[in-house]
């Protein structure tokens, strides 16, 4: 047994001993093979250096026929001229001038070009804040002013930039898109407004005024910075919009005018206002002219980041409204202003009117009722062309509309002589517009009258108004009479600012909102954002 356990086991060793492994055979390179040639591609045939024309006659490639006779040919790839911009020339006016007679004006030795310009315009005596002013602004100093509307603001801080730029040479260098005065105010209307006095006191020199402002075409208004600007006014977003094309630059500024600062910041102009401050000389190379009617503590920070040491004025201290205003107040319900004021309306003798809402939805239903009922107004507002807008103005200017309906946005911006009545027909939110509304009126002394309504949605401002301009304000009593509307005279009529073709067209902005416009009569166009409809409740299951 034992000998056949030991058998089996030298056998299983024996088994599992390695077996050697066989040398490697050297193997024989393979045989490479040569590429395959990839065939020639045949090569389109060279272009002709002439072409056929219909006649069968050849002509060079690229080259267009010759033009018919009379006619000048034109290079197809000539490339526009690039627009050189020259050195402005100087300033020269009209000197053969003799004042007839002398007048406040005289004593301030202007230049005869600007004294005959003041002349033409009746200005003879100087008002409150002129008188301070001009001392002053004359001698190159820097000053924040504050005066109520009506009282010479704009022909205090022109006059003073027009003289500077007949009797100052401009900075070494200056091109023709370079202003010497940058003027600054918030609205359209009153970029306008100030453009117009602007052009007439400098009709007697080579004064270049442009005035920039929304609603009107970009190219129109970028054509005059080819030919040279001295005097640039506008509202900020379009200055910035011209400035950002390089159309100007303000490095040779002279004189920059702020007017009614204090509704920049109402307006949310304070970054736009600041990005045009900063790209200016700096402050002791040129001069600065704000003027305000109210110079709260934002205000005079903003005078003292950017302006040379200001000296603070104050005309007519403690009396922010004229006294030839006589004001009035109405409280009323919300559903009695409407017949209350047509009431007013009739009773009164209104030569020309404004009336202020708080809301453009308001002024529209008003417009309409108040056409219907006989009476020629106009409205003002966001929705309406800006050439609609400018004629409206022109048309209330001219006596054509008795009644203009504006906001406090417009409130800042229209200078009418004339105005002889001010409905607050919405008592304002804040207490400064209150003084710029009714400062519509009453303007050079002339006498005016106010009246507000005070209802019970707006009732709650008038603690802070009479705090404001420091008097209370004289309550009425209402009669059941003045309350009767009666007959309409004319349903069809229409307020102009309201009638078709008068809107804004209809545009989309980013996300698909689609605002303005509304084309037929008052009507909101199709598309137009407005409140949805509230939607029934539905019956309960029984």
């Amino acid at each position: 047994m034992i000998s056949r356990f030991i058998a089996k086991i030298k056998a299983k060793l024996s088994s599992n001993k390695a077996v050697p492994a066989a040398p490697l055979a050297s193997k024989a390179p393979a045989a490479v093979t040569p590429p395959t040639t990839r065939p020639e591609r045949k090569r389109r045939p060279p272009r002709k250096e002439t072409t056929g024309t219909s006649n069968g006659e050849s002509r060079p490639r690229n080259k267009k026929p010759a033009a018919a006779e009379g006619k000048a040919s034109k290079p197809v790839h000539e490339r526009p001229a690039k627009k050189v911009i020259t050195e402005a020339g100087p300033i020269t006016t009209q000197d053969d001038w003799t004042p007839e007679k002398t007048t406040e004006f005289s004593d301030l030795n202007l230049p005869k070009a600007l004294e005959h310009a003041t002349h033409d315009l009746g200005y003879d005596t100087l008002t409150s804040v002129q008188k301070i002013a001009f001392p002053i602004t004359l001698a190159g100093n820097d000053i924040a002013g504050q005066g109520r509307t009506g009282t010479g603001k704009t022909a205090t801080f022109l006059i003073t930039a027009i003289k500077r730029l007949i009797e100052t040479p401009a900075k070494a260098g200056r091109k023709t898109n370079q202003p010497r005065v940058l003027v600054i105010a918030p609205t359209r209307e009153l970029v306008i407004q100030i453009a117009s006095d602007a052009v007439n006191l400098t009709k007697y020199t080579n004064i270049n005024v442009h005035a920039v402002y929304g609603g009107v075409d970009y190219e129109k208004q970028q054509q005059p910075f080819e030919t040279g600007v001295e005097i640039l006014i506008g509202t900020p977003g379009r200055l910035i919009d011209f400035h950002k094309k390089n159309c100007y630059d303000l490095r040779a500024v002279d004189v920059m005018v702020l007017d009614e600062a204090d509704r920049m910041f109402d307006l949310g102009f304070i970054k736009d206002l600041r990005f045009l401050l900063n790209r200016l000389p700096k402050y002791d190379e040129r001069q600065s002219l704000m003027f305000s009617a109210t110079l709260s503590h934002r205000v005079m920070e903003l005078a003292y980041d950017h302006m040379n040491n200001p000296k603070k004025i104050r005309a007519e201290e403690g009396d922010l409204t004229a006294a030839t205003i006589v004001e009035s107040m109405y409280h009323t319900a919300m559903e009695e202003k409407l017949p209350l004021l047509i009431h007013l309306l009739r009773e009164v003798d209104v030569q020309r009117g404004m009336v202020f809402i708080n809301e453009k939805r308001t002024g529209e239903k008003l417009a309409a009722q108040l056409a219907k009922y006989g009476f020629k107004v106009g409205i003002i507002s966001g929705d309406v062309q800006q050439r609609k807008r400018m004629k409206i103005l022109e048309m209330f200017t001219q006596g054509e509309l008795k009644l203009l309906i504006a906001t406090d946005v417009a409130s800042r911006g229209i200078h009418v002589d004339g105005v002889s009545h001010v409905f607050n027909y919405d008592l304002p939110e804040d207490a400064e517009s209150y003084v710029h509304r009714i400062g519509r009126t009453g303007r050079a002394g002339a006498a005016g009258i106010a009246i507000s309504f005070a209802c019970e949605r707006y009732c709650f401002e008038v603690p802070a108004i009479e705090e404001f301009i420091k008097h209370s304000i004289p309550v009425k009593e209402i009669t059941p009479d003045m309350l009767v509307l009666g007959e309409m005279t004319d349903k069809d009529a229409k307020a102009e600012g309201l009638k078709a073709g008068d809107a804004l067209a209809p545009r989309k902005l980013a996300g698909g909102k689609t605002v303005g416009g509304k084309p037929t009569g008052g009507k909101p166009a199709q598309g137009v954002n407005r409140r949805p409809r509230r939607k029934p409740a539905s019956k309960p299951s029984v």
